[in-house]
């Protein structure tokens, strides 16, 4: 099966490189810019021709859509670019994949909801409350894709970190490491998600979509199509999340406090429950998650170099 995958220098792309290392497949590892020592393939996924062009060359049977305008405030000013990057492009891949007789595995966020007062983890079928651009804008793509009746895999995940790029756990080690004392809100509640957990549950997804040769069946495909909900195990806010970071870290010293999300002016009202319910991905494809302290401390082993 050949597997393209957009947006492979972030973090999800990254974790989905090593992935590929031990898979039977072949994969195309696709950005907008280079990243050094990655083999990235140019690929500008809201040009339609481009899309097409790469599909049919490289006789594409799975597009892996790790690709996003993933900055939340900057979202509020940009709601133009947000909306070709999260809702217009997904429709061009998906649009690609119907014509082609392929599928798309396209992520999507915990974002999509947070507009009501949710107590109970958050489940595929309910409706899409989103708070600011971002949300709205990676709901719109959702149903882009539902509408161009391809073969899709929706996956909404949160809290994404890795050992890559910029996001909250590096951000947190090094905060942690350098001040006294910081505040974080424990007001916003839901599930970190390490890159690589999601990773390898989409590998275990493409492959039962699979027949015994590895190649992708369309029957198959179809059986499993749908949204489904991917974060680690359990429930936490993000002080809880700090909390955890640098106790792992071995960082002491600082002084973490609990503050509530009005201390912290946004142009954005980020969702205070968006927990997502699992249920469905573990029942369709007998996936085993892990707890999300668990999978904290690999990520950080990994980068402080006590990994065994």
């Amino acid at each position: 099966m050949n597997i393209l995958v957009t947006g492979a220098n972030g973090q999800l792309g990254r974790e989905m490189r090593i992935v590929a290392k031990t898979s039977d497949h072949r994969f195309i590892f696709t950005d907008v810019c280079q990243a050094e020592g990655l083999e990235t393939v140019m690929l500008d996924i809201t040009d339609r021709a481009d899309v097409e062009a790469m599909v049919a060359k490289n006789d594409v049977d799975v597009i892996v859509n790790c690709a996003a305008y993933t900055n939340v405030e900057a979202a509020e000013t940009n709601q133009e670019l947000a909306e070709l990057l999260n809702a217009g492009a997904p429709g061009i891949l998906a649009q690609t994949m119907k014509k082609s007789g392929g599928m798309l595995v396209h992520i999507s966020t915990d974002y999509v909801f947070g507009k009501e007062p949710y107590n109970i983890p958050c489940r595929e079928d309910q409706k899409g409350t989103p708070t600011g651009v971002y949300g709205l804008t990676k709901l719109h793509g959702e149903q882009n894709i539902m509408a161009s009746g391809c073969n899709y895999l929706i996956i909404r995940t949160a809290w994404l970190y890795s050992e890559f790029g910029k996001n909250f756990c590096k951000t947190m080690m090094q905060l942690t490491a350098s001040k006294p004392q910081l505040k974080v809100v424990f007001d916003q509640c839901g599930t970190p998600t390490y890159a690589l957990d999601l990773a390898n549950a989409i590998a275990v997804m493409l492959d039962s979509c699979c027949d015994a040769s590895g190649c992708l069946q369309s029957d198959m495909a179809s059986a499993r199509c749908g949204i489904y909900h991917y974060s680690n195990e359990g429930v936490c806010s993000w002080f809880d999340f700090t909390k955890m970071i640098a106790q792992y870290c071995g960082n002491t010293s600082c002084d973490i406090q609990p503050c509530h999300s009005n201390e912290f002016p946004s142009a954005v009202t980020r969702p205070a429950y968006s927990v997502l319910d699992k249920t469905r991905i573990k029942e369709t494809f007998g996936i085993s998650i892990p707890y999300w302290t668990d999978s904290l401390k690999k990520c950080i082993d990994n980068l402080t170099g006590n990994s065994k």
